[in-house]
């Protein structure tokens, strides 16, 4: 009985301290220069959002429509074509210099996929130019928040049957040491 609510209580306390949190949750920012000159662009009116960048690759022009993002060229608004391997390194090191500790060295990258000498997975998603990051610290926490909520078995209907389960065992228990408090003395 006493384990969903020592499990609650252990995990409740690393939520509420947030150990390693900033590393884990780090956002990874592709890094982006200024323009150096103005570009005109007449937007595409079923554009729903434009964003202009400048990286270490070049010019960006992103926009969002009702069907997804597309990535082109400003100066052409051609479809910009997937990086190279060495761009992709290109870009992922230049973002790497905000957290260089963290990061490390790439060691590995498939299509847009990059893997580091720190463990650090990081995926890229060239039609929004965006990068995201995954290490082993990330999945430690994402462990402790499934226990936390009481998600042991990866399966939706137990977990909810574990969850109910374990709920009512402290449920039972507070009602025990109510009944034990307030009871005959």
């Amino acid at each position: 009985m006493l384990l969903p609510l020592v499990a609650w209580a252990v995990t409740g306390a690393f939520f509420f301290l947030k150990p390693g949190y900033a590393g884990a949750y780090d956002t990874l920012q592709v890094k982006t220069y200024p323009l150096e000159t103005s570009i005109t662009v007449q937007p595409d009116p079923s554009w729903l959002e434009v964003r202009f960048e400048k990286t270490v690759l070049g010019e960006h022009l992103l926009a969002r429509t009702s069907q997804g993002w597309i990535h082109n060229d400003p100066r052409t608004l051609q479809p910009r074509p997937e990086p190279s391997a060495d761009e992709v390194r290109l870009l992922v090191t230049d973002a790497f210099s905000a957290n260089p500790s963290r990061y490390g060295n790439i060691t590995a990258i498939d299509g847009h996929n990059i893997t580091t000498d720190t463990g650090v997975s990081i995926s890229l998603d060239w039609k929004r130019l965006i990068l995201a990051q995954h290490g082993k610290d990330t999945d430690k926490i994402d462990a402790i928040y499934r226990i936390h909520y009481l998600q042991w078995t990866g399966m939706a209907s137990v977990d909810k049957v574990l969850g109910g389960v374990g709920i009512l065992l402290v449920l039972a228990l507070s009602g025990f040491g109510a009944r034990l408090f307030f009871g005959r003395r």
